[in-house]
């Protein structure tokens, strides 16, 4: 592949099913369909954490969150494991970011030559509360939909700037005369709660046009007994009236097209500046959202509204209008990186597990890549962890029973098949393979172990509770969010 620049955009908390290109008849999202039209989309994409921290460290480093020990939001990542960004500032390479990093501190070299607006966790500690899991406490009711509707937020006009930043780097990087290519990472907020959206792109939505809610608990749906905890300490849904709920969906749709809009303004900026010839762009996301299915809203879980997260790559030497189903993850963004510009992989580096989205999507789908991802983080009781191989999706959590589903015929997940003799060995095939990543139990131990280290640190269970940012992570120069 011949070496290009490549500008990678990642949202936060970016739901795969709401985006047009992934066929939701509501959400408009027309800059990255267009996007999509001139490159390939993976529909088997999935973040190796539904949680900030964790899958923005696996982003980084290439590397499993039980590799690098940066369990929850408590753990930011700071550089000390090496990622791809450190390769290309070695070999002399462009590499900086606008935005959204959420790692512990902008003075830290995390793979960056250079940070523009950069949004870290605050105080470089983050939600040390969210470590408290051995046990887990009764109950701390999360705050997250206090605030939904048409407004206007930090966070949108935040989302804005990084807009106006990257048109103007983009503006500069055009008159440079470096024969190199140049990696360019872009952030963005939405559509990360709050659920607060100019009214323009909420009005988009009228509530009584709203698609109704996926396994609603109100009509009977019963959490997995994993759930059924986390809902118990978290105890959001519950005490959101009807109107509420669809209030924040509209605004969570609007801020799909709100950040669609950001990106589109970009896109446009490095067609105009002469650069889109010779700049492969990546769109993805963090984490998803569960946006009210199963009664839950944020991320934090396996199923496909949380761990699942679109990706779309364009440019040259990549397909167009393709759609791939083979099963890819944040963790193959180090050797896409190093494929893009040019560079070969060392002896260490061909040890880690990813593989270039570029080398697959001029590939055959592969039903046999296996994707994994694994939660430790806030709210969870014990550790769950996901396995993802062809048609089938194992969620294997510690303590409690396993899960099984069939996305081919149950791309819902509405129907487990765990407790089905018929699929028993599908259930320890599935479970294998797991084992041959990590051992479950023992990695579930070693988290606990790591954050109540921390939580003495910061003076035990009592002050931990209360240490670190209640809610959204601020902006730059910002209180709480």
């Amino acid at each position: 592949m011949k070496p290009q620049n490549i500008l990678y955009i990642m949202s936060d908390e970016h739901n795969p099913k709401m985006l047009g290109c992934y066929g939701h008849d509501q959400v408009q999202t027309p800059n990255l369909d267009k996007l999509a039209g001139r490159g390939t989309r993976f529909t088997a994409h999935y973040t190796n954490s539904p949680i900030c921290i964790p899958a923005r460290a696996a982003f980084a480093t290439g590397r499993y969150t039980h590799e690098t020990k940066y369990w929850d939001n408590a753990l930011p990542y700071d550089g000390e494991i090496k990622g791809w960004g450190h390769r290309l500032q070695d070999e002399g390479y462009r590499v900086e970011s606008i935005g959204k990093l959420h790692y512990r501190h902008e003075d830290l070299n995390t793979g960056f030559s250079k940070q523009h607006q950069p949004m870290h966790v605050m105080d470089g500690i983050g939600q040390v509360w969210g470590s408290i899991r051995d046990p887990l406490p009764d109950e701390r009711p999360a705050k997250m939909l206090k605030e939904t509707g048409p407004g206007e937020s930090n966070y949108n006009r935040y989302d804005r700037s990084i807009a106006d930043e990257a048109c103007d780097w983009m503006k500069a990087a055009a008159k440079s005369d470096d024969d190199k290519p140049w990696v360019l990472y872009l952030g963005f907020v939405a559509p990360h709660f709050p659920l607060v959206v100019p009214e323009e792109y909420y009005n988009l939505y009228p509530l009584d046009q709203l698609p109704p809610r996926k396994l609603d608990t109100d009509e009977g749906y019963r959490h997995h007994p994993w759930l059924q905890r986390m809902d118990d300490y978290l105890q959001i849904d519950r005490h959101l009236t009807p109107e509420r709920r669809l209030q924040a969906t509209a605004a969570y749709f609007g801020l799909c097209t709100f950040v669609d809009h950001q990106i589109g303004r970009v896109l446009d900026g490095l067609a105009e500046c002469g650069l889109e010839e010779n700049t492969r762009v990546i769109y993805t996301s963090d984490h998803g959202d569960n946006v009210g299915a199963r009664g839950m809203w944020g991320k934090s879980n396996m199923y496909e509204e949380s761990a699942g997260i679109p990706l779309i790559i364009a440019g040259d030497g990549i397909p167009k209008g393709k759609v791939s189903s083979t099963t890819t993850s944040l963790l193959d963004s180090y050797q896409t990186i190093m494929d893009g510009v040019g560079l070969d992989l060392t002896p260490e580096e061909q040890k880690l597990d990813g593989e270039s989205w570029f080398e697959l999507a001029n590939t055959k789908d592969d039903p046999d890549r296996v994707v994994f991802s694994e939660y430790h983080a806030a709210s969870s009781p014990t550790a769950a962890f996901m396995l993802r191989k062809g048609k089938y999706k194992f969620i294997y959590y510690v303590e409690y029973e396993p899960e099984l589903f069939d996305l081919e015929a149950d791309p819902e997940e509405t129907s487990d098949l765990a407790g089905d003799p018929e699929f028993a060995d599908v259930v320890a095939e599935y479970e294998g393979y797991l084992r041959e990543i990590c051992d479950p139990e023992k990695t579930d131990r070693q988290a606990k172990d790591d954050q109540n280290a921390l939580i003495e640190k910061f003076g035990g269970r009592d002050k931990a509770f209360n240490t670190g940012t209640p809610g959204a992570t601020p902006v730059p120069g910002q209180g709480h969010e």
